[in-house]
């Protein structure tokens, strides 16, 4: 049964109240000795923070793609999780299908409300490039665990399977070389809205890229509208 579940991009979590320690924290996540994962709790993070679940791009990691956000849960205090894929890439792209992946973020997330003092009720998967492709299609399928969205640059969206009807923030340039936002975010963003999805889009003058501002507006778009 659960097998079948990561086969459509669901995941087994339930959503808890986490029951970790608060406090300080940049380290490994320690799930796997090869392609592990990072977690990051600012100093500026209160106890029971919101949580971001952030998605790398192709080829990277989550330590290498986190700066993309970093300077943004420093200021609001978001606690960070940036696992690696399984593979040089998600699955759904390298694998033209869901599986290990979502296997591997079912661990993630019950690790992290085990292990952090978060308030799981601010809870966002968001990520860059492939992994804001990867964070639109696992949240769409998955907007009963994750009610926002944060994708940067994607590329394409798939969730034949959707549950809840989470909060999107696309951001895309519209110079972008690599992810053309013509045949990218321009041709699902309208769709999303008019399937009823609340999807804040912000273009900006630039290529593949995650310019501050525009990380920034994403992160206080997401924790000004999340239940307090």
């Amino acid at each position: 049964m659960t097998d079948d579940r990561y086969e459509a991009g669901r995941l087994s979590f339930v959503v808890r109240p986490a029951s970790g320690a608060h406090g300080e924290r940049d380290e490994p996540l320690g799930l796997d000795v090869g392609r592990d994962g990072v977690v990051y709790v600012p100093e500026t993070a209160d106890p029971d923070a919101p949580l971001l679940v952030f998605l790398h791009g192709a080829t990277g990691t989550g330590r290498a793609h986190l700066r993309a956000v970093l300077a943004a849960v420093d200021r609001y205090g978001v606690i960070l999780v940036a696992p690696d894929s399984r593979g040089p890439t998600w699955d759904l792209i390298a694998e033209r299908r869901f599986g290990p992946d979502v296997a591997f973020l079912d661990r993630v997330l019950d690790a992290v409300v085990d292990r952090l003092d978060a308030d799981t009720g601010r809870l966002a998967i968001g990520g860059v490039s492939d992994g804001a492709s990867y964070a639109l299609s696992i949240g769409l399928t998955n907007g009963d665990v994750f009610p926002t969205v944060l994708a940067f640059s994607p590329g394409f969206l798939v969730a034949p399977h959707r549950a809840g009807k989470p909060r999107v923030f696309i951001s895309h340039g519209r110079v972008d070389p690599i992810l053309p936002i013509d045949a990218c975010s321009r041709s699902f963003v309208p769709a999303m809205r008019e399937a009823g999805y609340e999807v804040a889009f912000r273009e900006f003058d630039g290529g593949h890229n995650v310019p501050p501002p525009v990380s920034d507006e994403a992160v206080r778009w997401w924790l000004d509208g999340a239940p307090s």
